[in-house]
């Protein structure tokens, strides 16, 4: 398999990973499928979701893959008034990634990252390698420390 330039930036920040594989269906991209293919918990697998602030700018949050993002909690976090998401044919061209291959590893530029509180509960969380098929499974608090993110709450309330 060839290394993607995500394994490669953990691997020049020295930061242990695992790599794991899934065969993709373009009917379905969603991350429960991709949780499902992996045999990994939902809780587990985050998507990277890319959004932009009305004052801010744009701005990066992982989520668990079976959650919703709130955008009234990224908002407050990233202290804007509003955000949205960023339309899919923007994501290419800002962050270097396609839709179901984004990672918070990588991207083009740096953009303020936030990580959902709840991925300090495992060992380990699965993130996208950047390329649809491939996941990187890594310690939460090492892809904080990379990314310089921060650990914070964005979902809805169940």
């Amino acid at each position: 398999m060839e290394k993607t330039n995500v394994m490669r930036l953990l691997d020049s920040a020295g930061i242990s990973y695992g790599v794991k594989s899934y065969e993709v269906d373009e009917n379905d991209l969603s991350g429960i499928h991709v949780a499902d293919q992996l045999g990994q918990d939902v809780e587990t697998v985050f998507k990277t979701l890319v959004l932009k602030g009305e004052k801010t700018g744009y701005l990066v949050c992982c989520i668990p893959v079976a959650e919703e993002l709130d955008l009234k909690k990224v908002a407050k976090v990233a202290k804007d008034k509003k955000v949205e998401m960023i339309h899919v044919k923007d994501l290419l061209p800002l962050t270097g990634y396609i839709r179901g291959g984004c990672s918070p590893v990588g991207m083009k530029k740096k953009f303020p990252t936030y990580i959902e509180e709840t991925a300090q509960l495992f060992d380990e969380i699965a993130v996208s390698a950047g390329q649809r098929g491939l996941q990187v499974l890594v310690n939460p608090e090492e892809l904080r420390a990379y990314t310089e993110a921060e650990f914070v709450s964005l979902v809805q309330d169940s």
